[in-house]
């Protein structure tokens, strides 16, 4: 319930005027301009998406089928919870183009309370720990190359986070340039990987009596048990679509252009991700890719030698970069609309002088992300400690997004929808038990780390009093 009756909604398209109680999802002035084209766009979801983790989830989502047919299906599954998924942001971005996104929707459909907990959530531990976990894989591999002493690893990524919230800085024309780039270099190698599995005989791995001792284990284990786990590492190598509904608002003509940008990017990526484990099966088999440790140098010793480490040194460091600015630049949004509704934190409203990007959200999410990359550089896995707190929560409030669909069209029934979800309520309501059962998987299998997310959640109740002080003052 919200804290103050919902104001009549003005139009998004036009800037309006700057007053204290503004709704949440209301543009003013200086919140930017609409500079984005639908490739630019299609780039940055493709760049958040396709990553490191294609690299690192294939063996692990391998051990938990028990066949070929159950692997390839699994990434077929996964690839269609993507597509469902974009259905129902497409009507949600339509329908209300915005930097906030996800925040604005939550708003909207479950009040100031659950959006401001999302934004406190995200800006915390969800956004910034993500970006610190690609870090990391960045500096994993950059450290070969550039050894920078005991911590080096810990150094690459904090130097890379700071690097590319600065290329932020300078404006939406210069990240979008790299993020071209990057993003058509990542692609580039994928498709030649691909295309040189398709010309090579089998090769692979050595096969080993592990191999049949990790078969029996699965054909031992309960089926939806394992489904489940394969499914929950599926969607982590698909992760990163959503990220397209922080751009709506700097997208040109955004109710025609949102579900062209979803639909493209999700689709280019369930291909490409599909034709990936395609080859991984034909260079190695089941089996085989089941006991790889580091798949993606396995892959190029198999397609191209010894020298091909070097190789997948840059396309790694390219794809990692690549999810790396389309993050940051996606990220800092969520703190400028937080920014907007809060007068406290009224500065992360605060765009350049040409609207081109949201400075002080930029220099407070990369603040929060040079702390964890500190945490992590003293611990002995920091990237699996934060996924495990950041899941449950990531999964909780997605299956709110997914709810807020039929909401909204209670709520606001006479609002334009450019487009809407085709098989409404149910593509939406199936949507929302897929994210509510991969919460619950993801709580299992992250065990303690479970409640020190939800602690973290919980820690930003006080912004919930921050708004209900800026409605009093209203009133």
């Amino acid at each position: 319930m919200a804290l103050v009756p919902p104001p009549a909604q003005p139009s998004l398209d036009a800037p309006s005027s700057p007053t204290p109680a503004a709704s949440p999802g209301t543009r003013r002035h200086g919140s930017g301009r609409r500079s984005l084209s639908v490739v630019d766009a299609v780039c940055v979801l493709v760049g958040v998406v396709v990553g490191v983790g294609i690299f690192g989830f294939p063996p692990m989502v391998a051990r938990y089928a028990a066949t070929t047919e159950i692997y390839l299906g699994l990434w077929i599954v996964g690839g269609l919870v993507m597509l469902i998924g974009a259905l129902c942001y497409a009507e949600l971005g339509s329908a209300y183009p915005d930097h906030g996104g996800e925040y604005l929707y939550l708003n909207r459909a479950w009040g100031p309370r659950v959006a401001l907990l999302f934004a406190w959530a995200r800006g915390t531990v969800m956004q910034t720990g993500g970006i610190a976990v690609v870090a990391f894989l960045y500096g994993g591999y950059a450290q070969q190359w550039m050894p920078l002493g005991r911590f080096g690893i810990a150094w690459h990524a904090g130097l890379s986070v700071i690097a590319l919230t600065l290329l932020n800085m300078a404006g939406a024309r210069t990240s979008r340039t790299l993020q071209r780039i990057l993003t058509a270099l990542t692609l580039l190698a994928l498709i030649g990987l691909i295309a040189a599995a398709a010309w090579l005989a089998p090769g692979g791995l050595p096969p080993s009596a592990a191999g049949d001792a990790v078969t029996a284990g699965i054909r031992d284990a309960p089926i939806a048990g394992s489904l489940g786990m394969g499914m929950v590492f599926v969607l982590l190598t698909f992760g990163g679509w959503n990220e397209a509904a922080y751009l709506s608002g700097e997208l040109r003509n955004p109710a025609r252009n949102v579900s062209r940008v979803l639909f493209l990017g999700t689709g280019l990526v369930a291909v490409l991700y599909i034709l990936t484990n395609l080859a991984f099966l034909r260079l190695f088999g089941l089996e085989q890719l089941r006991e790889a440790d580091a798949i993606g140098l396995d892959v190029m010793r198999v397609v191209a030698g010894p020298y091909g480490a070097w190789v997948l040194g840059i396309l790694i460091c390219c794809t990692a970069l690549t999810t790396m600015n389309a993050t940051i630049m996606t990220g800092a949004r969520v703190y400028a609309a937080l920014g907007r509704d809060v007068p406290r934190l009224a500065p992360l409203a605060r765009w350049s002088q040409a609207g081109r990007a949201p400075i002080a959200a930029l220099v407070l999410q990369a603040g929060l992300t040079l702390l964890l990359v500190l945490y992590g550089a003293f611990t002995p896995n920091g990237v699996e400690a934060m996924v495990a707190v950041t899941a449950p929560a990531f999964w909780l409030f997605m299956t709110l997004v997914a709810g807020s669909v039929w909401r909204l069209r209670r709520l606001d029934p006479d609002r334009h929808r450019p487009f809407r979800v085709p098989g409404y309520p149910f593509t939406p309501m199936l949507f929302a038990l897929t994210c509510a059962a991969l919460a619950v998987a993801s709580a299992l299998y992250a065990g303690a780390g479970t409640v020190l997310g939800l602690l973290i959640v919980a820690a930003g109740w006080p912004l919930c009093r921050l708004y209900s002080q800026r409605a009093t003052a209203a009133v």
